[in-house]
């Protein structure tokens, strides 16, 4: 199945839902992507600040904690974006002379072109290999002589709820072969207003990302959303350690497209979800890593226990 008709049948049964939803997965075309870089950079979005700045903090001992017997190693990085915060990783594991191949993956032509060039300029001789992929479809074909080390940060496995959570990382699991690690960036409950006011910047960044699906929709699948006929709501609950967006229809209106030859009604008021973000605590990720099928596990935070790197091993492949 084709990039286009996976996105025609995913719009296809979320339009057609009783509550309609798309899949925030969608959101990363090359236009998603230039505005989630500006949206990085906003003061009320402390998670790649704060992502970065632990990276940044702790590389030397992330370093150590994977290649700390020097095996060759694949850092095989999921939705990579455009490598700015790996790169202080990937310098770490330089400096301590250990011998990896970094194997990025994302859908965006225009973050993987950004990361090659900012690896050109940072760190020439690292031996890099992008694919242009979907992680949740593709993985790249890797060495048996080397360890995997795969990467899913901004916490990204935060974008799905918890069945489909725990039905990815048992994906990358059974990719991954015995003392192999996966490396996740994971952001903790905190106080609400903090993370409320990350979903709903008054500069109105995060309303043009979400704003951007329907402009995607309406350029790949030939439909006719009116972007000044929604608006964004953004919301958190506490209880459950939840960031939910949605688009907000502001009247009653009919979308039609072309493609799916097909017409979705909306009435006024009604919302189409379009973005989760889950917060953990230590205990819940150590309850994903067991339902997962990792091992050991490490929580490296920053000095406000509002963000996690969390180091999963994979159990040792029997004698």
């Amino acid at each position: 199945m084709t990039d286009e008709q996976t996105l025609a049948q995913h719009v296809l049964q979320g339009l057609s839902a009783p509550q309609k939803a798309l899949s925030s997965a969608w959101f990363y075309d090359d236009a998603g992507s230039r505005i989630f870089q500006r949206i990085m950079a906003l003061p009320g979005y402390y998670l790649t600040r704060v992502e970065h700045d632990l990276l940044r903090q702790r590389a030397d001992e992330l370093a150590q904690r994977i290649g700390a017997d020097h095996h060759p190693l694949e850092l095989i990085e999921l939705g990579s974006g455009d490598g700015e915060k790996t790169l202080t990783l990937c310098r770490a594991l330089h400096d301590q002379g250990v011998d990896f191949i970094y194997r990025p993956m994302d859908v965006s032509t225009h973050a993987l072109a950004e990361l090659a060039q900012r690896f050109e300029r940072h760190l020439p001789r690292t031996a890099f290999e992008p694919m242009l992929a979907d992680y949740f479809e593709h993985w790249p074909t890797t060495s048996p002589n080397r360890r995997q080390v795969a990467m899913l940060l901004g916490s990204n496995l935060g974008n799905l709820e918890e069945g489909s959570a725990v039905a990815l990382l048992q994906r990358i699991r059974e990719r991954l072969r015995g003392s192999d690690v996966l490396l996740l960036g994971l952001d903790l409950m905190k106080d609400p207003h903090v993370i409320q006011a990350a979903y709903d910047d008054p500069q109105g960044v995060t309303a043009q990302f979400n704003l951007n699906l329907l402009r995607r929709l309406n350029r790949e699948l030939g439909m006719n959303f009116d972007l000044e006929a929604f608006t964004h709501f953004a919301s958190y609950c506490p209880l459950q350690g939840v960031a939910r967006s949605f688009l907000v229809s502001s009247v009653q209106q009919v979308v039609a497209s072309k493609v799916l030859d097909r017409e979705f009604e909306f009435a006024a008021g009604e919302t189409l979800y379009t973005e989760q973000s889950q917060k953990y605590s230590p205990r819940s990720i150590e309850r994903l890593a067991r339902l997962s099928g990792f091992d050991s596990t490490q929580l490296l935070t920053d000095e406000r226990r509002g963000y996690a790197l969390a180091v999963w091993r994979c159990p040792a492949d029997p004698q």
